[in-house]
């Protein structure tokens, strides 16, 4: 007898586990994801990454705005009567409500190595916290964020200057293939889940845009550490001229000069630690992305020019 799972999630970090579960047999009953929304220019419809997946896969999807409070989507998720529920990066709290909705409950594969760093954006505060590891955690849903008890974790070292995309791209492919390991002994009661050292928790907070300015008086290593974890939203910025700079990659130097000083022909600028670091990709406001050497021929961003 086929067992039934429900699917809750909405990037395209969400997307090859999805795949993996459906390519693997499972029985995807229904697949929830965030509403499209319009795009900032225009009217144009955005889908999430799993909506697009689940309409290619032809599976059943419901993008309901809010979970809580709402007598429809309760009813009809009553009904499935699944055996588990599978949820990434879905981007809504699960209503204590709907945990009861299932036989085996609601499992969580979250992106970092809990407790540390629970919450909304484990992948970019882990990059910019300069941690030297980061896993996924699989987990059950409890009526706290990112606090129930874990089952296994799956570790990564965060090396080579790999910035937020190449780490969630890591992470997925990882759970995607894990997740095969563990839900048959989830669905069969064979798991075993232990509870986490609440006193070592740390919180992932949202990323708001702002945390993307650069302080060039800070240390080359936490500027690279930004530039990394906020690739490729909201990114990491300079105002120059009042236009906003967006360095898309980067790498660090030994150059000196005063914090903010460009101190080569090719955009290399000066940190508070007698370092520097070297900008390798930069996008200037309205514009398109370009590498340094497309970028300086028409700067005004010269050698010895404070940023």
């Amino acid at each position: 007898m086929f067992k039934k799972i429900v699917f809750m999630g909405t990037p395209m970090f969400a997307v090859p586990i999805l795949k993996s579960l459906y390519q693997n047999g499972y029985a995807i009953s229904a697949v929830y994801t965030q509403p499209p929304k319009k795009s900032q220019r225009g009217q144009k419809i955005n889908k999430s990454p799993v909506q697009s997946m689940a309409e290619t896969l032809n599976l059943e999807f419901r993008t309901p705005k809010f979970l809580k409070e709402n007598k429809e989507e309760y009813e009809f998720f009553k009904s499935i009567d699944a055996d588990l529920a599978i949820v990434v990066a879905y981007g809504q709290i699960i209503p204590k409500e709907f945990l009861d909705l299932t036989k085996k409950g609601f499992i969580n594969i979250h992106a970092s190595i809990l407790p540390k760093w629970r919450g909304a954006a484990p992948i970019q505060r882990s990059i910019m916290n300069l941690d030297e590891e980061t896993g996924v955690s699989i987990m059950k849903i409890g009526e706290q964020l990112d606090t129930g008890p874990v089952s296994n974790i799956y570790k990564i070292d965060l090396e080579n200057n790999l910035n937020a995309s190449d780490v969630a791209e890591k992470l997925s492919l990882i759970a995607a293939n894990k997740i095969l390991e563990n839900i048959d002994d989830i669905l069969d009661d064979k798991a075993k889940f232990i509870e986490q050292d609440h006193s070592k928790a740390t919180y992932a907070s949202k990323i708001q845009k702002a945390e993307g300015e650069i302080n060039w008086s800070d240390n080359a290593k936490n500027i690279n550490g930004k530039i990394n974890g906020l690739y490729p939203v909201p990114g990491a910025f300079f105002i120059h001229k009042g236009e906003r700079y967006k360095i898309l990659k980067a790498e660090i130097g030994n150059s000196i000069g005063n914090p903010g000083e460009v101190v080569s022909d090719y955009l290399e600028v000066a940190c508070g630690n007698k370092q520097s670091i070297k900008i390798k990709e930069i996008q200037r406001q309205g514009k398109r992305p370009q590498n340094i050497g497309e970028f300086m021929p028409g700067s005004q961003i010269k050698k010895g020019v404070l940023i």
